[in-house]
């Protein structure tokens, strides 16, 4: 082997196998990642924290029971070599692996932090994790991350070359330093654990997802090795997943009480899938696939009845420093580009216009009668009017502003209130413009469970909660509703955007279809660089949607 291969390791640091990657052109960079450290100490320190490197998406390997302290891990090219090698070394505490048959296939970081020794051949990458590790390593033949005699600083210089080796940006074309490249590994390695989950938890079967944000659903949820099959029939679903030892993956409102009861009668795990908080320009209703989704394995987190993934993040989480410096980046980001679960960008002014000289202006968003959030977080109030009623009580010296749901709008769900019955408490309907600029606009806000009380609270509005929604009960709202006692904890904004919008959701590149950091979606959205594949549904939508709201009018009348 040449003197260049060895001196010049191939890179360490790489992307996943992702399915239908499509890599774009342009100078897109996300710009909340940390900065390249200058030394090999804490790039090493990143890698450790992080567990990225290599194959690391691979299936991960359980050393035998006993003497993990103790174990030597072979790397051998071929059976006669595996033969040999374990003829030398003897066969107590050692675990013997064929290079050929699992390097591609197998998690390095899942067996080398338990092994006390790595005997493998210069060309193998595992080598450079072994040193990161502090395990001992001995070179069998050369190649470009040792040769036999090569002391710990020779390794160290190698294996920190192999990770200095630059990583293609996925979302700009370009190039990514180490330390983005690390963090972005780290995001992805989150995503696949999520999605393998633990023994017998692993994501082989969903149904109750909609035909046309299937395809999204099956990125969001893939894992290497074992393809999601997504099903129309439940019990089809529910027969696979029992089959294959696996959980079932279920959008909420799609699914019916009884295969809940079933699939906890046959103890198949069930997860739950939503849209994200920050989600797509343009509605769902009209076939926007999401662009962000939540999966949670507890419950679901519009559900206050049980815990969920989220109240369990809010509630526990150490939110360390440079996480909530990250949050607070994000917010600021959103609130300026004027983001919202279905909108990028201002098209309002900020004045305060038909005030009618009150000094507070308070929006009452709509929502969908019959959305899970409503029916289940609502406290059993589940009419628009009323909550206008209620915020009027609470609020008799405000100009109160109302905000017909956009779906309801659309003609697409229930929930239609006659502008009429409206202006008996309210003193004007607003319809223009995005929830951003009319969260610019206002002093505080009254929801039931309406994501726009989280928004609000983003751009520093007061926020009174009718209901019991995720972000009640961490001290930043004003509780109306009932509030479980697990939510005792008091947070901080920032603490609560890190865990809402850093920790909890998923989020998906609309460009190159990649799982990505929400700073992508963000600038994405802000730059109006996300294509909608089904763009040729939505007139037919339209179409379909004013004329349901005219009946749904006239019938409100």
């Amino acid at each position: 082997m040449g003197q260049a291969a060895v001196t010049k390791p191939p890179p360490l640091l790489r992307a996943p196998p992702f399915p239908d990657w499509k890599p774009t052109t342009g100078t897109f960079r996300p710009s909340s990642l940390a900065t390249q450290p200058a030394d090999i100490d804490a790039i090493f320190a990143a890698l450790l924290e992080t567990s990225v490197g290599g194959t690391f998406w691979g299936e991960p390997i359980t050393l035998p029971q006993g003497g993990q302290d103790h174990f030597t891990v072979l790397r051998a090219r071929s059976e006669a070599e595996r033969a040999a090698l374990l003829e030398e070394h003897g066969r107590a505490n050692v675990l013997a692996l064929d290079v050929a048959a699992s390097s591609l296939a197998t998690d390095p970081w899942s067996v080398l932090p338990d092994t006390a020794k790595l005997i493998a051949h210069g060309s193998d990458e595992w080598i450079a994790i072994a040193v990161i590790l502090g395990v001992d390593v001995e070179v069998l033949s050369p190649g470009p991350f040792g040769k036999p005699g090569d002391g710990r600083a020779a390794l160290e210089k190698r294996a920190f070359d192999a990770v200095m080796q630059p990583m293609p940006d996925p979302f700009s074309g370009g190039w990514i330093s180490p330390t983005d490249a690390i963090a972005l590994l780290f995001e992805w390695r989150r995503v696949i654990e999520a999605n393998r989950g633990e023994e017998g938890h692993r994501l082989v079967a969903a149904c109750g997802i909609s035909w046309w944000k299937r395809v999204e659903i099956a990125r969001f949820l893939w894992s290497p090795g074992s393809p999601l099959r997504i099903f129309r029939s439940s019990d089809r679903a529910l027969d696979h997943a029992q089959s294959q030892g696996g959980a079932l993956a279920i959008w909420p409102s799609r699914i019916s009480p009884s295969l809940i009861e079933e699939a906890k009668r046959r103890k198949v795990p069930l997860v739950r899938v939503e849209d994200g908080f920050v989600r797509s320009i343009g509605l769902g209703s009209n076939l926007v696939p999401p662009l962000s989704v939540i999966v949670d394995r507890t419950g679901i987190h519009f559900d206050p009845t049980s815990r969920s993934d989220l109240e369990i993040i809010l509630g526990q989480h150490e939110f360390p420093a440079p996480l909530i410096e990250r949050a607070a980046r994000l917010r600021e980001t959103i609130v300026t580009a004027g983001i919202s679960k279905y909108a990028s960008g201002h098209s309002l002014g900020s004045d305060r216009d038909d005030n009618r000289g009150a000094t507070r202006i308070v929006l009452v968003p709509g929502q969908v009668d019959d959305d899970m959030s409503v029916l289940s977080g609502g406290g059993g109030l589940t009419s628009n009017l009323e909550l206008l009623r209620r915020a009027r009580e609470h609020e008799r010296d405000a100009v109160i502003w109302w905000r017909p749901h956009p779906d309801v709008d659309a003609g697409h769900r229930n929930g239609v209130v006659a502008d009429k019955a409206a202006l008996q408490y309210a003193d004007r309907i607003v319809r223009e413009g995005s929830m951003a600029d009319l969260l610019d606009r206002v002093d505080g806000v009254h929801v039931l469970t309406s994501l726009s009380g989280f928004e609000a609270l983003l751009r520093g509005r007061d926020v009174t909660c009718h209901g019991t929604p995720f972000y009640a009960g961490w001290g930043l709202t004003r509780d109306l509703g009932d509030v479980p006692e697990r939510r005792g904890r008091t947070l901080t904004l920032d603490q609560l955007v890190a865990g809402v919008l850093l920790l909890y959701p998923r989020y998906l590149d609309p460009v190159t279809g990649l799982p990505c950091p929400p700073e992508v979606v963000i600038q994405r959205m802000s730059d109006q660089q996300t294509p909608n594949r089904l763009k040729w549904v939505a007139p037919l939508r339209k179409a379909q949607g004013i004329v349901m709201s005219r009946l749904r009018r006239k019938g409100s009348r």
